[in-house]
């Protein structure tokens, strides 16, 4: 095909600084094919009817990614002219000013580009304008797959893209950039531009953990790896609560009652289960249920849980870890590095009454048993466990690694005193499975087992017992949580004066209502 675009101006060496600076790379239009083998996903909690994004949909760009490096480079020739022309211009100041450039350089291509073929609709010039903003101030050809509310991951291997939704199938996306290098100077303009600055992808780290504006975490691996290797983890929902967890199916009426008179009775607990499978959803929802005038503490690697965004929530002071600059001191430590089990201390000097740590991973767990054993109660984790009783054994795992000569008797007597609930999360995944009648399976996330932690047992560990737990009985099998009626006279006294009333732990086959719709029987 003959190419009919208006020929570009020179790039003068103030472009080139400025391009240099934004490191950035440019965008192809994006193109979606499905992944063989993947059958669709049916979504988790309600979600729009449909997407702008699909390959199939006018949302496609109307020109290639080379029409966007150029209008990009011309408008970040202005943009710079307009920066070094104003130094005190402020981060919201210059995206406005770059928008208005921005729209002033596409209009003129546009223009001349009418002339020489079909002219843009208004939408496609629209849609062209909010490309290059897209490359120049957020994150490029990812940008389409983050403002799609139905993407819940992104996994980027090199050039090859996988995305996967909560409303269909698995897919294919054409690669975010040219090239390995521009993969991961791409990650890095995202890392400034809405990530923490001080984080970056470099030989010296070559690891990236961050979260990003619209509150995804992202994780990235480059030089120890064979191609840069980008998992973008969506949270598409931030301001739930109990009741639209009962809505989506991650729990019953039932079990909403009970969790919500747990956190008011001040009960300690840890939420477990695999990765994905929806832990940091519901310990943001119980929290939702603290007492607004109540002063809490989270702790996280990265922020997932915004508490402190909240306006329903209660008062939070919010710490978050922060990597290092890949240098060590004379000591052999990570200079810059603040790691969660270092930011304990002082976060227990906020005046809380309660601390949330959002992900239980290293030696943190030892001052976060402390604080709960210490405290008032009505602190809350996640940790990652493939069954609730295995939490007990990870737990202690992680004490022992902690590397301060704990013995394993003290971790259990530990875990024992701190912890009162485990609220076990699953996830059953039937995507890859046809049911007899031709549908295709999907993902099922729901609790199945609240665990109670009731002291030192047989051999020095924690005993445990179910108040809740699947139940089959009669030929009728409910692998959801439903009552067993199991919970220490102490607990229960707790709870009920908290407004747990008594009479739903009788209920033997919870409020579920609608059966559990899997292809395979649970």
């Amino acid at each position: 095909m003959t190419d009919t675009r208006p020929e570009s101006a020179a790039i003068s060496d103030l472009e080139h600084r400025f391009t240099q600076a934004l490191n950035q790379t440019p965008a192809p239009a994006p193109k979606l094919t499905a992944v063989p083998g993947h059958a669709a996903m049916a979504a988790s909690i309600p979600v729009p009817a449909a997407s702008p994004l699909d390959g199939s949909t006018p949302g496609t760009l109307p020109v290639g990614h080379e029409v966007i490096t150029e209008l990009r480079g011309r408008a970040s020739v202005r943009i710079g002219e307009a920066a070094a022309a104003e130094p005190g211009m402020t981060d919201q100041d210059r995206r406005q000013r770059g928008r208005s450039i921005i729209n002033e350089v596409v209009s003129q291509w546009a223009t001349k580009y009418a002339a020489t073929a079909t002219p843009l609709t208004s939408a496609q010039e629209a849609q062209l304008k909010k490309a290059v903003f897209d490359e120049l101030f957020r994150a490029g050809r990812l940008q389409p797959l983050l403002d799609d509310p139905n993407v819940e991951n992104i996994i980027i291997n090199g050039s090859q893209v996988r995305v996967d939704y909560a409303d269909r199938p698995t897919r294919k996306w054409d690669p975010v950039a040219a090239s390995d290098k521009d993969l991961i100077a791409l990650i890095n303009h995202i890392s400034r531009m809405q990530g923490q600055g001080e984080r970056a992808l470099t030989p010296a780290t070559p690891n990236l953990n961050m979260r990003m504006a619209d509150g995804s975490r992202l994780a990235a691996s480059a030089w120890v790896t064979p191609s840069p290797q980008v998992v973008i983890r969506r949270h598409r929902t931030r301001g739930q609560g109990l009741d639209d967890l009962v809505r989506w199916g991650t729990i019953d009426t039932t079990l909403a009652h009970f969790l919500r008179a747990a956190v008011k009775a001040r009960q300690n607990i840890v939420v477990v289960g695999s990765q994905g499978v929806g832990k940091t959803s519901l310990l943001r929802a119980m929290a939702r249920e603290i007492p607004r005038n109540e002063r809490v503490g989270t702790l996280e690697s990265e922020y997932e849980l915004y508490l402190h965004e909240d306006p329903e929530g209660p008062e939070v002071v919010a710490y978050e870890g922060r990597e290092s600059n890949g240098e060590r001191g004379p000591d052999g430590k990570l200079q810059g590095e603040l790691t969660l089990s270092d930011l304990f201390p002082q976060l227990l000097r906020m005046s809380l009454r309660r601390v949330l740590v959002g992900e239980v991973r290293s030696k943190e767990v030892v001052p976060m048993l402390h604080a709960m054993n210490e405290g008032e109660g009505g602190s809350m984790a996640t940790l990652h466990a493939r069954s609730p009783q295995l939490s007990i054994e990870r737990l202690a795992t992680l004490c022992l690694e902690a590397g301060i000569g704990m013995t394993e008797a003290l971790a259990y007597r530990l875990i024992a005193q701190a912890i009162n609930l485990v609220v076990y999360v699953r996830l059953v995944d039937e995507t890859e499975l046809v049911g007899p009648d031709g549908k295709t399976g999907r993902k099922h996330r729901f609790v199945s087992h609240v665990m109670e932690i009731t002291g030192i047992g047989e051999g020095g560990r924690p005993s445990h017992q179910m108040v809740f737990a699947p139940r089959e009985q009669d030929g009728h099998r409910e692998a959801r949580a439903v009552p067993h009626g199991n919970i220490s006279q102490g607990r229960l006294e707790d709870m009920v004066r908290a407004g747990l009333d008594r009479s739903v732990l009788h209920n033997r086959w919870g409020s579920w209502g609608a059966p559990l719709n899997t292809v395979m029987p649970l």
